[in-house]
Parts: structure tokens; sequence; C-alpha cells
């Protein structure tokens, strides 16, 4: 019975690691990747609110087409007047109601001010674009940041992978020397710098293990992901639309990228502010509409302690004399800073065309690596056998056994690692263009 009983606690705590921190494995593609960052990236959520603030300046600014409404009251003590003579030579005292009040309400509306109002409105509405397009460029920005984490991910899986096989086939060759050094056909020594060949190996697998731990977590936090999920990449290694050319590209560019679609915003902004100064220019009409309701009564002799009560409405024009030589200034300013924005377009898509072409050499430069490494690749594999077979039959040393097993597998690293970086430098064409 007593046996009974430690067999059963063996085996919950041997579970219990697994019970409580056991990982969830998520197959995901590069698209699956984005999409979740958009929807749970942080950066973008704080992103997100500069829109909502545009939003509400934008309906802050529609409420200059309402009214201005006033409305107030005063309550005060009234003390007696003095009546002086012009000489200062005799005096009266008069006496006044002590207590006194008045209330008004008071409306205005404007009516034209050369389209201020309504230019305003506008231009709040193109801060709101330029709002959205920053959100575009830092989606961009988050869905690159977090494709270059996945990407690293895939890398290491593929470098594991490498490592594994090479160390399956370092165990068999390590049987072999044991052996031959049982027979007597090697020294120590060998059976040493075989061994020392595998730890090797198991140092780099661990440096792996550790290197996609950190990569994962941080995936997992800019996805909304628990912290314990395993990612495991599954995006095709095929090459994408490598022979579109660069000029679609950068045509894409033109057209699609955010920071050129802010520049163009930025030039109607300049346009709109100079409207908005023109407007200065114009006079001001408004009417205007109030009541005023006011104890005592000292427009008459003697001083009544009632109520008087009055309404007016009309229309009011004003106009500022001074604007004839101050606006002038300020639209030299305005056509100042439309001439920069102007600039700002040019250098903006000078930036563009830089990055793309970059991109796009780049991303054919990838491919052809990724040949050049395959060939190397099959190259390296083809010098091991020959190599392995001239060890076996003591035609090679431990070695050159060695060296051709090192070369095989930086060789297949290199391949390993050109297959991922030619999905990278795709992305990063994408990105350039402003359609990741």
């Amino acid at each position: 019975m007593v046996k009974n009983i430690k067999t059963a606690l063996s085996l919950v705590i041997a579970l219990f690691p697994a019970l409580f921190f056991s990982q969830e494995i998520k197959q995901m593609t590069v698209n699956e990747v984005a999409e979740l960052a958009v929807q749970n990236h942080q950066q973008l959520k704080v992103s997100a609110q500069n829109i909502d603030i545009a939003k509400q300046n934008t309906n802050v600014a529609k409420l200059q087409k309402l009214p201005a409404i006033t409305a107030s009251t005063s309550q005060f003590y009234l003390g007696d007047a003095v009546a002086i003579d012009k000489d200062f030579s005799n005096s009266t005292n008069i006496p006044m109601p002590h207590y006194g009040s008045s209330y008004a309400v008071q409306a205005t509306q404007l009516i034209f001010k050369g389209g201020l109002v309504n230019k305003s409105i506008e231009l709040a509405g193109l801060r709101e674009q330029l709002s959205e397009l920053d959100l575009e460029k830092n989606k961009q920005d988050v869905k690159f940041l977090v494709i270059s984490n996945y990407l690293d991910v895939y890398k290491i899986l593929n470098q594991q992978e490498v490592f594994q096989n090479n160390k399956k086939l370092a165990l068999e060759r390590l049987k072999n020397i044991q052996k031959f050094y049982q027979q007597g056909m090697v020294t120590r020594n060998e059976v040493i710098r075989g061994e020392l060949a595998i730890k090797n190996l198991d140092q780099g697998i661990l440096t792996l293990v550790n290197n996609k731990k950190i990569l994962n977590y941080n995936l997992n936090i800019a996805l909304g992901l628990p912290t314990n999920t395993e990612i495991i990449p599954i995006e095709s290694l095929e090459n994408k639309d490598a022979g579109i050319g660069m000029d679609y590209y950068v045509n894409l560019a033109h057209e699609s990228n955010p920071l050129m679609k802010s520049a163009k915003t930025n030039m109607d902004v300049a346009d709109k502010n100079i409207e908005i100064i023109k407007t200065d220019k114009m006079p001001t009409v408004a009417g205007f509409g109030g009541y005023t309701l006011q104890r005592p009564i000292t427009t008459r002799n003697p001083v009544l302690d009632m109520y008087s009560g009055g309404w007016q409405t009309g229309v009011s024009l004003s106009y500022n004399i001074d604007n004839l030589y101050k606006t002038k200034e300020r639209v030299k300013l305005g056509e100042l800073q439309k001439t920069q924005a102007n600039d700002a377009m040019t250098l903006t898509q000078q930036n563009i065309d830089m990055a793309v072409n970059a991109a796009y050499v780049k991303y054919q430069e990838s491919i052809q690596q990724a040949e050049i490494l395959n060939d190397a690749k099959r190259l390296a594999e083809e010098n091991y056998k020959i190599t392995e077979a001239k060890y076996l039959n003591q035609l090679a040393v431990q070695a050159e056994m060695i060296d051709a097993q090192n070369q095989k597998l930086q060789s297949e690293l290199d391949y390993a690692n050109a297959e991922i970086n030619v999905l990278y430098q795709y992305y990063n064409l994408l990105k350039s263009t402003g359609t990741l």
C-alpha cells in the first residue's frame, strides 16, 4: 500500500511541471502575425488615440457655427449720491435705495467673416487625416518589427535543425572513432576531438534555444498572446513576386506610402492656412440680441426703487483697420510655409525612391545569394561524404574530418539564413512602398 502511494506521488510530481507550466504551441503565418500585431500592439493603441483627439478637435471647430450666449447677474450695494455745485461751493446729499441688482442675457451669431469658420473646420479635417496617416505609418513600422522577430524565430528553428542533424552525424562518427580506439587504430586524442566537436554543437544549440525564448517572449507581448505560447512559423519560403520590376514598386510607393500621403496633405494644410489668414482682410458681420433687467432706476429724480427692463436686437459690423498692413506679412509667412511643404514633399519622394531602389536591389541580391549558398551547401555535403569515406578507410585524419564537418555545418547555416533573408528583404521591400 505504501509502495503504491509513493508511486502515485512520484507520478504527480513528474506531471506537475507539465500541468502548470505547459506551453501552448501556435503555428502562424506572416499575415496572421501582422494582423494580431495591428489588433493588440500597445504602440498602435496609443497612436489611435491621436485620431480620436483630432476628430474631437474637428467637433470643437464646428462649434463656431453655433451662437455665443451669455447670461450675467450682479447684486450690489448702492450708496447715497452727492450733488455738488459747479464751483464746488455747495453739496447736497441725495438718498438712494441701497440694494441694487441687474440681470442680462446676450446672444451673438457670426454671420460673415470671409468663410473663417468653414475654413477652420476644413483645416481640422486635414489634421485629422494627418493623424490617420501617422497611424498607418506606425502600423507599417510595427508590422515590420514583429515580422522581423517572427523571421528570426524561423531562422533559429532552421539553425537548430541543422545543428541537430550535424550532432547526429558527429555521434555516429564518435562511435566509429571509439571502435577504432578500442582496436588500437587511433589514439585517445582522436576520441577527445570527437567529443569536443559534439560539445561545440551542444553549445551552439543551447545559445539558439535561449535566443528563441527571448524572441518568442517579445513576440507574445507584441501580439497580445499568453507569454507561455510557443510560436511556430509556417510561412512558405518560396520567392514572392520576384519578377515584377522596380518601376512597379516605385509607382506603388508614390500612391500608397503614408509618408507620401502625409507630405501631400501638409501642402493642403499650408494652402488652407493661407486662406484662413486672408479672411482677416474681410469685415466681421454678426447678429446680436439681448434682454436686461436692472434695479433701481437711476435715470430720473427722484430715483425709483423699481426694475427697468428692455431688449435689443440688431447687426454689428466691425473691421480691424490694422489688418490692411498686418495681414500682408502673415500671408507672406503662409506662402513661405507652403514653399517649405512643397520642398518637403519633393524630399520625401526622393527618400522613398531611394529606399525602394535599395530594398528592391537587396531583394534580388538575397535571391541570388540563396542560389549560390545552396550550391555551396551541396558541395560541402559532397566534400563531407568523400572525406568521411576516406576517414573510414584510414585515408584521412580526424582533423580533415572535423574541417569537412565544420564546412558542412557552416554552409548549411548560411543557406538556412539565406532562405529567411529572402523573406526579410521581400517584406522590407513592401514596407518601403507602404503596403506591408
